[in-house]
């Protein structure tokens, strides 16, 4: 033990001692303004008791107050540098002040002093495992493992890398062990419910979100989560009840369920909003504060970042990558910045080829990312993630460029303070719910939406035989995920089928599960089952090919086919949509109307029901809409990727010199330069 400078007398030293048992005990009852008293009271007595300067220190950090924290631990090891559970301590709080390096050297000196302290390779596992490194974690979690074969923690850390890695079934098995040896573990079976899930095993990842609910009915996110596995395996069965549970969480500002699964359970834009920025509040708070930028010197070429985790075989980047290539080089310096997996697909090839500088930060650090975004001096940074899976909306939160758009991956408000516009249309946002977005509004002239000429539709011609449909039905299809598929838009669908006899619904395939239960709906809506075809996956340019077998598309609500409208466009093949309230339920609207068809476009079910049955008992009229959208394709806005870019870089033109002018943003709308 170092020297402490002064002597302290028996008498001083027995009372030291006796106000830290008191205020020990204090703080193990959780009283901890009178703990603190009595531990400061010993250290009037004794300055060099290390005890109470230690579970001061381990106060002031449960408290929340780190710089006082920090300072304490700094001097009780410097009373007892070996101290290993002050070092294991004091790592803790390194790791929370992002003081990483130091935090990683704390507990690798507590492990240097004793190998088998468990609780120091289970928290520097989760050091590494921020870092995102997660090999070296999943060693330390498998020491402390092997030296504590009871350590339900452990094995819990472990499932949570395993997880970040993909693998998904030895997730599995790590969260079960966890769950085996603490039955009562709420977040073991919960993430074992997602590891479930990413493996297609959605009815017992639903028990499993059960299981954790019963627990800890408040564990942050999970009503939605158990909703939307519900909704993907078209589950309806408690779809009323669960939906009032969680609605009535999010009103009252619990974290009740992620912002994106909520898009496709309500058409409202204020709980929309609410939900987001419940979850920037509570899960990606801003930093106590962000550097000022300095004013860099005058460039010929604007520098725009794009940040997304989806630069690979992803719908954002198969509407978007035509976008990136038509930027004009001679305004604009184009920067990508990876989150995302490296696939090495056609798409992300391709990608790679349409950015000047394409940069993978997937293993480096928010602090590493805003670092490197600062030294590019970016103009403007774009967010194409959003609040998707992926998205890092700290790194925005810490501010990687002075003008921060939302754009295109998330269809709705980040309810991020620091994200200042988002790019969108009148059709998207009207001026109703222009307050429900956090962000200023930039309108774009046509369809906010970009899509890529280059999309590839196989060459073969498929017949209805083939495909296994009836080659004489008027084929209604909708091929959105399965979690847009909502109750209430079921009942119109068989509503439309009822009224024109012999047709049938083509959708896509999912699980077995999830077609039993579709086929189940439509006999109690009085539809026959065999009524109902599903349609296997294919790589997607024969999926293109393939649609157009069907007659008409019938879009869903809340949450419209975005990508998925483009695609049947794209084909040929008309899109009948529901325009609401909320930015997801207006796209296919805004899609329809950048391509001249309007008629397209309802706003209520009855209106819905009624145009889809005129379209299929009017052939006459439906090849008129098909022959318009076949002239169309190439003339209207919808696919002119050019004619948006140069809309686009007016946008940023525009907010760039407002910025210069010291302006703060503003609403905005962009004149079309075509």
């Amino acid at each position: 033990m170092a020297s402490t400078g002064r002597e302290v007398s028996a008498v001083d030293a027995m009372k030291a001692h006796s106000r830290f048992q008191e205020a020990l005990a204090l703080h193990q009852q959780g009283e901890l303004k009178e703990a603190r008293v009595l531990y400061e009271r010993a250290l009037k007595w004794q300055p060099s008791h290390f005890d109470a300067c230690h579970m001061l220190a381990t106060l002031m950090y449960q408290t929340g107050q780190l710089d006082r924290a920090e300072a304490l631990f700094v001097k009780a090891l410097k009373i007892d540098p070996e101290a290993i559970h002050a070092l294991n301590n004091y790592g803790n709080l390194l790791q929370d002040l992002k003081k990483y390096k130091s935090a990683l050297a704390c507990f690798d000196k507590a492990l240097a002093l004793d190998a088998h302290y468990v609780e120091a390779h289970n928290n520097r596992g989760d050091l590494l495992q921020q870092l995102g490194r997660w090999t070296e974690a999943l060693e330390s979690y498998e020491r402390a493992i092997t030296l504590a074969p009871k350590y339900a923690a452990a094995y819990y850390n472990r499932g949570n890398v395993l997880g970040m890695m993909g693998r998904f079934e030895e997730a599995v098995a790590s969260h079960t062990a966890a769950i085996d040896i603490d039955p009562h573990f709420a977040q073991a079976f919960m993430n074992r419910g997602n590891a479930l899930n990413e493996l297609g095993q959605l009815a017992q990842a639903v028990e499993s979100f059960e299981r954790a609910i019963a627990l800890a009915p408040d564990i942050p996110y999970l009503l939605g989560t158990r909703l939307h596995v519900n909704m993907q395996m078209c589950d309806w069965r408690h779809y009323q009840e669960h939906l009032a549970t969680l609605l009535a969480a999010i009103k009252s500002d619990q974290p009740a369920s992620l912002p994106f699964p909520l898009l496709a359970l309500t058409d409202d834009p204020a709980l929309q909003q609410r939900a987001a920025q419940n979850w920037i509040r509570t899960a990606h708070s801003s930093p106590k504060q962000t550097l000022p930028f300095t004013k860099r010197a005058t460039k010929d070429r604007l520098r725009i970042g794009y940040f997304s985790a989806d630069f690979r075989h992803h719908p954002v980047a198969q509407l978007i990558a035509g976008l990136f290539e038509a930027h004009d080089r001679s305004k604009f310096e184009i920067y990508a910045l990876s989150s995302g997996p490296n696939t090495g697909d056609e798409m992300r090839l391709r990608l790679e080829q349409s950015f000047e500088h394409f940069i993978d930060v997937k293993a480096e650090t928010d602090d590493q990312v805003v670092a490197r975004a600062r030294a590019l001096e970016l103009d403007i940074a774009v967010d194409l993630s959003g609040l998707t899976t992926g998205c890092r909306p700290s790194l925005f939160a810490a501010r990687v460029a002075p003008i921060q758009i939302n754009y295109l991956g998330h269809p709705g408000t980040m309810g991020a303070p620091y994200m200042d516009y988002i790019l969108a249309d009148m059709t998207i946002i009207t001026s109703e719910s222009e307050p429900y977005f956090s962000e200023k509004v930039i309108y774009l002239p046509h369809s906010y939406q970009p899509n890529d000429r280059r999309r590839s539709v196989s060459s073969h011609v498929y017949t209805r035989a083939e495909l296994g449909l009836p080659t004489d039905a008027f084929i209604f299809c909708c091929f959105n995920n399965n979690f847009k598929i909502t109750p209430e838009t079921f009942d119109h669908w068989m509503a439309i089928l009822r009224a024109v006899p012999g047709s049938v619904l083509w959708l896509l395939k999912a699980s077995a599960q999830t077609e039993d239960n579709l086929r189940r709906e439509a006999t109690h809506r009085g539809v026959s089952a065999d009524r109902l075809f599903f349609a296997p996956k294919l790589p997607m340019d024969q999926h293109l090919a393939r649609q157009k077998c069907a007659d008409l598309f019938l879009d869903s609500l809340p949450y419209n086919a975005h990508t998925t409208t483009s695609d049947a466009l794209w084909v040929g093949l008309p899109v009948l949509t529901c325009m609401g309230e909320a930015f997801a339920s207006r796209v296919a609207a805004s899609l329809l109307r950048a391509i001249d068809l309007p008629e397209l476009v309802t706003t209520d079910g009855q209106a819905f029901e009624a145009r889809a049955i005129e379209l299929a008992t009017d052939q006459a009229q439906l090849k008129a809409l098909r022959d318009r959208l076949t002239a169309n394709r190439m003339q209207a806005p919808l696919f002119d990727i050019e004619r948006l870019a140069r809309s686009i870089e007016s946008a940023y033109e525009q907010v760039h010199a407002r910025r210069q002018a010291a302006l703060p943003p503003v609403t905005l709308r962009i004149a079309d330069t075509h």
